[in-house]
C-alpha cells in the first residue's frame, strides 16, 4: 500500500521513517566498533531494532547517531509498503557509496525486506554485506565476523520458537514514558494481501513470565505506559513448562486476556495498550477485561480493510460486513467510551463502486477516531499477486482513497467536538510540536491532547478539561478532581 493517512502508534509513523537510533546518554562506555541503525515500517519493527541493538551491546558494539563515524550500519526494514521498499533500497545505494572513503564499512538489510529480498540486495545490487531475517538476530555477531572477512553474509530463516523472550530490549530513542513489548511473533492469518506471515513466519507466543517480568522492569525503571505488540494480540497463547517446578502458579494456558490482567495488575499506575487485534479473534474475556481494570486503556485498533463482504472474501479476512457489524457493536455495549480505530485498503482487485461505496458507509457506521487509509498495492508473494489481477486503475484507487479521507476527517472532527467540555485523564508524554510552553500527551482513547505546561512533568498523569479541538488534536488545561 503506498499512502498513509493519520498515522498513530500502531501503523506506520510517517515521522519515524527512517529514525536512527541514539546512544545513551552520557555513555561512558568504551567499545570496539559503533553501530548505526535505521528503522522503517511498523511498531514491531522498532521494537526490534531495540532487540538488535541489546545483542551487539552485549558483544561490544556500541550506537552512534552519525552513521558516518559507523563501522555497521544496519537498515531494518518493511515490506508491506512499496513506498517503503524504495525508500530503503535508496537508502542502501547512499549508504554503499561511503565504502569508498570507509573499506572497512559493513552495510546491511535487517527484517522483512532482507527476508523477500535476499538475493537482490547481495547479488544482482551488490548494496550490501550481510542481510538478516527477524528470526536470526542471534546470529549477528557470528555474521559480522564472517563479513570482516570479505564474505557475504546470510542468515534469512525463519523460526517456529523463537521469541527472544530472554533478551532485554535497549530503550535507546525511549522518551522515558512509553515502551513497546512484543509478546509474540510471526502471523498464521494468510490475508492475501499481506506479505508478513512469508517474511515474518508463523505465529509463536513468548513466555507469559518474561512478558511480565520485562513490564515490572519498565514500571520500576520510570515508564508508565506499554504497548504489547504483535501481528494479532488476541490470538496470544502460551502453555507453561511443567518441568523442574518452573513457570509454578501457570496451571492454566495463558490466553490474551490472562496476560493484559497480568500485565494491569503490575501497579495502577502502569497504563497498558496493545495493537493489533484481529475481528475474528478478540473475545469478550478481553473486552470485559479491559472494562475491569482502569489502567487498560479504552481503545481498541480493530482493522476492517473493507466494507464489502465479497472484498473481504476475496482478502480472506473471514468474516462478513455483518459480522464485523455486529462485533463493533459489542464492544460499544461492553465498552461504551471506547476509542476504535481501523485500517482501510481502497481499490482492491475487482473492486467496484459499489464495493467502495460500501466502505463508505461501514466508516459511516462504525465512526472510527483514527484510520489508516490505504490505496492497494500489488505486493510480490502474496496470495492476491498470485491469484488476482491488480485491475482496478490508479486515479480510480487514489480518487476512492479521497474520499475515504474526507469522510474520515469529518467523523474524526464530529468525534473530538464531542469530547469538548469533558475531563480527562492524560498521561504526559513531553512537549508539544509547537511550543515548549505547551505538553502532550493521550488519553484512555488514544487521543492527543495539548494543554499549557505550567509544574507538569513528563510521566506524570494530569486531568485535563478539554476546551476546544481540531479535527486530530484535543485542547484543554489541567483540572483538580
Amino acid at each position: 500500500m503506498d499512502t498513509l493517512i493519520n498515522t498513530n502508534t500502531k501503523a506506520h509513523d510517517e515521522k519515524r521513517q527512517g529514525e536512527a537510533f541514539a546512544p545513551f546518554v552520557a555513555d561512558k562506555n568504551e567499545y570496539r566498533k559503533l553501530f548505526y541503525i535505521e528503522s522503517y515500517g511498523c511498531a514491531m519493527n522498532f521494537a526490534d531494532s531495540e532487540v538488535v541493538a541489546s545483542i551487539l551491546q552485549q558483544h561490544g558494539y556500541g550506537a552512534t547517531l552519525n552513521f558516518e563515524s559507523a563501522d555497521l550500519i544496519f537498515v531494518n526494514t518493511c515490506s508491506i509498503r512499496e513506498k517503503a521498499e524504495a525508500t530503503v533500497s535508496k537508502r542502501l545505494t547512499e549508504f554503499r557509496k561511503l565504502k569508498k572513503s570507509n573499506p572497512g564499512l559493513l552495510v546491511g538489510v535487517l527484517g522483512c525486506m532482507a527476508e523477500r529480498l535476499k538475493e537482490k540486495f547481495i547479488e544482482q545490487e551488490r548494496l550490501v554485506d550481510l542481510v538478516v531475517g527477524p528470526d536470526a538476530y542471534r546470529s549477528l555477531p557470528g555474521l559480522i565476523e564472517e563479513a570482516e572477512t570479505g564474505q557475504k553474509a546470510v542468515n534469512v530463516l525463519l523460526s517456529r520458537d523463537e521469541t527472544y523472550a530472554d533478551i532485554a530490549p535497549v530503550r535507546l530513542n525511549s522518551n522515558g514514558v512509553n515502551a513497546f513489548v512484543s509478546i509474540m511473533r510471526g502471523c498464521n492469518n494468510m490475508c492475501s494481501f499481506c506479505v508478513v506471515p512469508f517474511t515474518r513466519g508463523r505465529e509463536r507466543s513468548r513466555d507469559a513470565d518474561s512478558i511480565i517480568k520485562e513490564c515490572t522492569s519498565l514500571f520500576e525503571d520510570g515508564y508508565k505506559e506499554v504497548t504489547l505488540l504483535g501481528q494479532n494480540v488476541d490470538s496470544y497463547h502460551w502453555v507453561a513448562a511443567q518441568n523442574f517446578g518452573q513457570n509454578e502458579g501457570y496451571e492454566k494456558p495463558v490466553n490474551f486476556a490472562n496476560l493484559l490482567e497480568k500485565v494491569a495488575l503490575i501497579s495502577p499506575l502502569l497504563r497498558v495498550r496493545f495493537s493489533t487485534s484481529h475481528p475474528k479473534d478478540i473475545t469478550d474475556e478481553v473486552l470485559f477485561t479491559i472494562a475491569k481494570y482502569d489502567n487498560i486503556c479504552n481503545y481498541i485498533h480493530l482493522p476492517v480493510q473493507s466494507g464489502s463482504s465479497r472484498i473481504l472474501q476475496l482478502m480472506n479476512r473471514t468474516y462478513t460486513r455483518e459480522w464485523y457489524i455486529a462485533k463493533v457493536n459489542r464492544i460499544k455495549e461492553i465498552l461504551p467510551d471506547a476509542g476504535l480505530s481501523t485500517d482501510m485498503i481502497t481499490g482492491f482487485c475487482t473492486e467496484t463502486e459499489e464495493d467502495h461505496q460500501q466502505s463508505l458507509s461501514l466508516m459511516e457506521y462504525c465512526k472510527y477516531d483514527l484510520a489508516y487509509m490505504y490505496f492497494y498495492s500489488q505486493r510480490p508473494g502474496t496470495l492476491a499477486a498470485r491469484r488476482f489481477e491488480d485491475d482496478v486503475p490508479e486515479d480510480i484507487k487514489k480518487r476512492r482513497l479521497q474520499e475515504m479521507v474526507n469522510l474520515h476527517r469529518k467523523n474524526t472532527l464530529q468525534s473530538m467536538q464531542r469530547d469538548v467540555g469533558k475531563t480527562c485523564k492524560v498521561l504526559v508524554e513531553g512537549f508539544s510540536k509547537k511550543t515548549p510552553d505547551e505538553l502532550q500527551g493521550r488519553n484512555d482513547q488514544n487521543k492527543v491532547v495539548v494543554f499549557p505546561k505550567k509544574y507538569f512533568k513528563k510521566g506524570e498523569y494530569v486531568f485535563i478539561k478539554i476546551t476546544a479541538c481540531t479535527a486530530g488534536t484535543l485542547i484543554g488545561t489541567a483540572v483538580d478532581v
